[in-house]
């Protein structure tokens, strides 16, 4: 077959765009949260298995103890919850220096730039440890990056992705949210963008797949070598 010469007259279609969450997506730093708020827990008294903290990794702060004292059946005061947010930013801080870009992450994020492909981060994480990674990542401060203090709510609420579309001057339908949690997941269907998901933040295939990722990939190294299946193209 030939190429096709009828111009038909539809419209150009919209350059692919992406918003990434930050923590086991970009940043290898999953555990440290888990063992940051089994730290901070404990230090209230109660002890919670790592693997429920986990499941409720890639909410916010503020969700995340919610769910997890539904699941106790304890309860604690407004004034309680504050200080475990507070404990638990200090225990992951005294990590900070294990925490490393998850393979691929730096040179993805490159491949984007250079291929003139929009992309943001954003984080459930506070502004305080979040911009951090960005020495890490090898990125400059003005980086696009929305982290929770500038949103209302947090995943899996979709303002933060509505908020880096924002940032971006798109529209979140055009773009693709790049995470490793059913959470982000879950955000990125409420924002009305595509979903990807990475393994690297210990969820499995199937429980992203089942959230709505279109695609699912080991890692941001293996994200950049399969950049073609999202119709990112060296031209874009």
């Amino acid at each position: 077959m030939g190429r096709v010469s009828t111009d038909l007259g539809y419209p150009e279609p919209t350059n692919p765009a992406f918003l990434f969450d930050l923590d086991g997506t970009l940043i290898d730093s999953v555990y440290q949260h888990v063992i940051a708020w089994r730290s901070a827990l404990a230090g209230i008294g109660i002890d919670l298995s790592v693997w429920r903290i986990h499941r409720r990794i890639g909410m916010s702060g503020g969700l995340f103890v919610t769910a997890l004292l539904r699941e106790t059946g304890l309860s604690l005061t407004q004034e309680q919850i504050d200080d475990l947010q507070h404990a638990h930013a200090a225990a992951y801080t005294e990590q900070l220096d294990s925490v490393k870009p998850l393979p691929g992450a730096i040179e993805l994020l490159s491949e984007l730039t250079e291929r003139g492909v929009p992309w943001a981060i954003a984080t459930s994480g506070y502004a305080k440890t979040a911009r951090r990674a960005l020495d890490m990542l090898r990125l400059p401060e003005d980086t696009p990056m929305v982290t929770r203090d500038m949103v209302r709510r947090a995943k899996p609420d979709p303002d933060l992705f509505l908020a880096g579309a924002a940032a971006l001057d798109i529209d979140p339908r055009s773009a693709m949210v790049v995470g490793d949690s059913v959470w982000d997941l879950l955000a990125a269907r409420r924002a009305g963008a595509l979903g990807i998901g990475l393994l690297s933040g210990g969820y499995g295939r199937d429980e992203l797949e089942r959230a709505g990722a279109f695609r699912v990939y080991s890692d941001p190294a293996d994200m950049l070598n399969r950049l073609d299946e999202l119709g990112v193209r060296q031209n874009s």
